[in-house]
């Protein structure tokens, strides 16, 4: 029985639309597998680790006869790639089995029975939806992710607080030594949702969602997010736990701020990160009337110093930094210019960007 004719381009583009969350392995070999299942023209494909499932329905031509089974995702995905672009490729199923052609290339899969493929119970109580651009989304995501702690103890660190009230949506991250906070207005009022999602669900996001104007619905339940775009349905848990105040966290009145070019900064930093320590990455940062200097140093007793003429009449200071923790920050900004608040050498410096107020950047001093 054929399930479906199509260019190999469009079969391809659905299945690594949804193989994103798919495990190298697995206790369930199931799990590697795509469940897909087909109704008249259209065909969705669904993929899922029992705590994200992914799914996109594509209209294809073919025949009506309807069909359900699963596959092994990243054998169909290798097969697909390896197939010239332009092909017409025929999907057709035989029992346990699912044959692949395409020319002269045939290849032939064992498939699993779809009654066995583990849904996501999805939450009867979903709350009021909600939509932004998916760009808006994208941008605020690729402010804060790099600040997201992995692996910690503390699970309610390994992702990122969202928070959505009145006319605005605010993202979250940090991993206790780094803070990062981005904020965007949105065009309706919306009820408040403070939800964690989890790292894994972060970064699937921002691999999928799309730089362009069309929307993203959100919906949030007790313990379940559900993300609607692009053709595209996306369910995932929430991590539950209490997110730290980051309010408290951010400082108020810091006296010394100086504004200077975010990519000569970056780049000085990064020819200092070349000598610092393997395990502390700790770069000394001094700062005086008109100039902001960046040393590093290593146990071969090698050293690294960077020089940058700032605009700058504070107070003087020296603060030892992580040297990742600004890089990270730095290179995912865009914008020309960032803004760095100083106390003293104890305490966290803020960097902000002088033409958004809706990002923040809070990081932690380092003794060198």
């Amino acid at each position: 029985m054929i399930v479906l004719k199509a260019a190999q381009e469009k079969l391809l583009n659905a299945l690594q639309a949804v193989s994103g969350i798919v495990e190298r392995r697995h206790t369930l070999p199931i799990l590697a597998n795509v469940l897909i299942r087909k109704t008249g023209p259209a065909i969705e494909f669904t993929t899922s680790d029992l705590e994200i499932q992914v799914r996109t329905t594509v209209e294809f031509d073919g025949d009506a006869a309807n069909f359900a089974s699963t596959v092994g995702a990243r054998k169909l995905i290798d097969i697909l790639r390896a197939l010239p672009a332009d092909q017409v490729v025929t999907l057709s199923a035989n029992q346990n089995k699912l044959t692949l052609q395409g020319g002269k290339s045939r290849f032939t899969l064992q498939t699993l029975p779809s009654d066995d493929f583990p849904l996501v119970q999805e939450a009867a109580d979903f709350g009021p939806a909600f939509s932004v651009p998916q760009k808006t989304l994208k941008h605020l995501i690729n402010q804060v992710h790099f600040a997201m702690a992995v692996h910690d103890i503390r699970y309610y660190l390994n992702g990122i607080l969202f928070v959505a009230e009145g006319k605005s949506l605010t993202l979250v991250a940090t991993d206790g030594h780094r803070l990062a906070l981005a904020q965007s207005n949105l065009d309706v009022e919306i009820p408040k949702q403070e939800v964690i999602l989890p790292r894994k669900t972060v970064l699937e996001l921002q691999r999928l969602l799309r730089d362009e104007d069309t929307p993203i619905e959100m919906r949030f339940a007790g313990n379940q997010a559900k993300f609607s775009f692009s053709g595209m349905e996306f369910v995932t848990k929430l991590v539950e736990g209490k997110f730290p105040d980051y309010n408290r966290v951010i400082p108020k009145n810091h006296k010394n701020h100086v504004t200077l070019g975010r990519a000569p900064l970056l780049a000085s930093l990064q020819r200092a990160a070349i000598l610092t320590s393997e395990k502390f990455k700790g770069v000394r940062v001094n700062i005086e009337p008109g100039v902001l200097r960046i040393a590093s140093s290593n146990a071969e007793q090698e050293e690294a110093k960077e020089e940058l003429e700032v605009d700058y009449n504070g107070d003087a200071i020296e603060i030892g930094f992580n040297v990742t923790y600004l890089m990270d920050a730095l290179a995912n900004m865009s914008q020309e210019m960032v803004k760095i608040e100083l106390q003293d050498t104890n305490s966290s410096a803020l960097l902000t960007v002088p033409e958004q107020s809706g990002f923040k950047y809070v990081v932690m001093p380092m003794r060198i």
